[in-house]
């Protein structure tokens, strides 16, 4: 009998794409917003037949994706080499195409373009940056030009180093006054939503009641109008650093690594493969090959 816990079933979805308006009746509504990363096509179909909202193609995928240290080094290219591979597979859920380090600050007009080319390229519903500031008029550009933007405040990798490394932000009532300014301001920007990362539970609970589009939190707090995790992060298959506030809800690379060793085990034996994955050829034909072998 089997050990595993039982596994609710998922959200029955409406059919065909969900409406980017939804998300807010769902904020109004008090139900909560799902959102996961993923990078490629099997993912992105298991998101969907698991019932999420959102699909978050994560400049996360240079770390967990293509072996770098930090998000910094990823492409443009590689970003929506990814997300179509995404928006291939993901039917329901709204494809976030998130902009990479490097596409987006130089200008708004390279903002914008940076933006059409994750949307016309990748296929992605809408795109996400980083930051606020400087980066507002980036975010009002690109809603300008009719595209989705999602906004992102708190921890930000991207800039992980001018905030002194990986650590929680907003803890000090200034540095808090400052997020949920920033916050605010991307709304007025035209952001249609706003993740909120690695931020007090009790400022994001007043930062989403502030605000009329929905926040989305990462290390946040329950008090988010939804949640984000990464896909390796909650399945064990990324070896790096694990936030505190990611919660392990499967251990795939230890399946995933007995797999290959048993394999490598049957291999090396012979034990692999066995009769019922081998192609047959009647004697007859056998027997005019071998003879086509002595008389070529």
């Amino acid at each position: 009998m089997s050990t595993r816990p039982h596994k609710p079933a998922p959200a029955t979805p409406a059919p065909g794409k969900l409406p980017l308006p939804e998300l807010l009746e769902m904020k109004k509504r008090g139900d909560k917003i799902v959102m996961i990363t993923a990078y490629d096509a099997p993912a992105a179909r298991i998101a969907d037949e698991a019932g999420v909202e959102l699909i978050l193609v994560g400049d996360t995928a240079a770390m967990v994706m293509l072996g770098h240290e930090s998000t910094l080094p990823v492409t443009l290219d590689e970003m929506i080499f990814l997300t179509r591979a995404v928006t291939r597979a993901a039917g329901r859920p709204l494809v976030v195409g998130d902009l990479p380090f490097g596409t987006y600050e130089v200008s708004d007009e390279q903002a914008v373009a940076s933006a059409i080319r994750m949307v016309k390229e990748g296929g992605a519903d809408v795109v996400k940056l980083e930051g606020a500031g400087r980066m507002l008029s980036r975010v009002r550009a690109i809603a300008e030009s009719n595209i989705g933007i999602m906004g992102h405040v708190g921890l930000t990798p991207q800039s992980a180093t001018k905030l002194g490394g990986f650590k929680a932000q907003g803890r000090t009532g200034a540095a808090a006054k400052q997020l949920f300014d920033d916050a605010l301001a991307l709304q007025e920007a035209g952001a249609f939503a706003v993740v909120l990362e690695a931020v007090p539970a009790a400022v994001a609970v007043r930062v989403s009641a502030a605000l009329d589009v929905p926040t989305i939190g990462i290390g946040a707090g329950a008090g988010t109008d939804g949640q984000v995790l990464v896909w390796h992060d909650m399945l064990g298959m990324y070896e790096g650093r694990t936030p505190r506030f990611v919660k392990r809800y499967a251990e795939i690379a230890e399946e995933i690594g007995d797999a290959v060793a048993q394999y490598a085990e049957e291999v090396r034996t012979s034990a692999f493969p066995e009769e019922q994955h081998t192609y047959g050829i009647t004697a007859e034909e056998l027997d005019r090959f071998e003879s086509l072998l002595r008389n070529p």
